[in-house]
This record gives structure tokens, sequence and C-alpha cells, in this order.
């Protein structure tokens, strides 16, 4: 669970089966009762309802932290971390980092570091249709050492350049506008 909507679907569903907790965040509720099997499964319809799954095994978990922390970490915080990316989540979730890439990958069929980029591009290409930002803004933004490894990196993955996706994006919707 990540975004904020999830975490108050999540309570709303704990309250109407009378459950109480003491927090729901990173992909877990800690509730005070014991569930019955019963409450569980309704637990679980509703989720599924609402777009949510629930998990009951450790590493389902343990992988949704990991990709809770990413996506924070890239996407709702200007905070540079001062560690590289796998002392950080090793630091983080109390676990050899070997594991969790190993745990990761074996889960989501790709590397941790591959689902970092990702993300990061991502957030570049939602910062390139804002137009707000110039491309040296947003390297610093999203802690680049330079506009040319964003732009390399940028074009690895998407195979273009962020002026053309820029662009092309900014052409598509203003035709769309004209409709």
């Amino acid at each position: 669970m990540v975004c904020i909507r999830c975490k108050t679907v999540v309570k709303s569903e704990l309250e109407k089966l009378g459950l109480h907790y003491v927090t729901v965040d990173l992909g877990e509720a800690d509730v005070i009762e014991d569930i019955s099997t019963e409450q569980l499964n309704h637990l679980s319809i509703a989720l599924k309802k609402n777009g949510l799954e629930l998990m009951d095994d450790k590493k389902s978990i343990l992988v949704e932290k990991i990709k809770t922390i990413i996506i924070e970490l890239v996407h709702y915080t200007d905070e540079q971390i001062k560690i590289n990316l796998s002392d950080y989540l090793s630091e983080k979730l109390n676990y050899d980092y070997t594991y969790l890439a190993n745990l990761f990958s074996e889960v989501k069929g790709t590397t941790i570091e591959k689902f970092y980029l990702t993300h990061k591009i991502e957030k570049v290409k939602e910062l390139l249709v804002y137009d707000e930002l110039t491309l040296t803004e947003i390297a610093d933004k999203l802690h680049y050492s330079s506009v040319a490894h964003l732009s390399n990196q940028f074009k690895k993955m998407t195979g273009l350049t962020p002026s053309y996706f820029k662009n092309f994006k900014l052409k598509r919707h203003s035709a769309l506008g004209n409709v």
C-alpha cells in the first residue's frame, strides 16, 4: 500500500468487520484481535473489489515493502538518500541486500535496480509533461549526476530522448485540446 486511498480502504474494511487496528502501513495492517477465517475471507473479497490484494506470506509482504520504499523514495520525497540504494533498503528492512535482491527477482521477475530505474524514468516523464521544470532541474530533483546521465538512461529505457518525448506529449496534448 503506497497511496493514502489504499490505506483508507483497508482501514474502512477492517472497521466494517469490527476489527481494530494499531497501524495500517507499508502493505500490512497490525490488527489487535485474532481474525477468524470467515473475517479473513470477507476482507480478502472486499479488498479485491477495491483493486487490492490480501497477502499472507512473508515473502510477498517483504517484496511489497521493497516496492513501497522505492515508490515513496522516487515519487513522494525530494530527499536524497546519503547511501546507496542497497544499503538503504538493507537498513530500512533489516535484511541482507543479497537476500532482498534475490527474493525480489524471484517474485517479480526483475531486479530491484531495474524497478528503481523504471520508477525514476516514470517520474522524469511526469515532470516533463508538467512542463514546469527544465531538464537540468529534473536531473537535480531526481539526483542524477548530470543531464547527460539522465538523458542517456531515459533513451536507453524508452527509446526516445527526453526532449523528443516532451515535444511529442505536448503536441499530442494540444491536438487533443482542439478536438
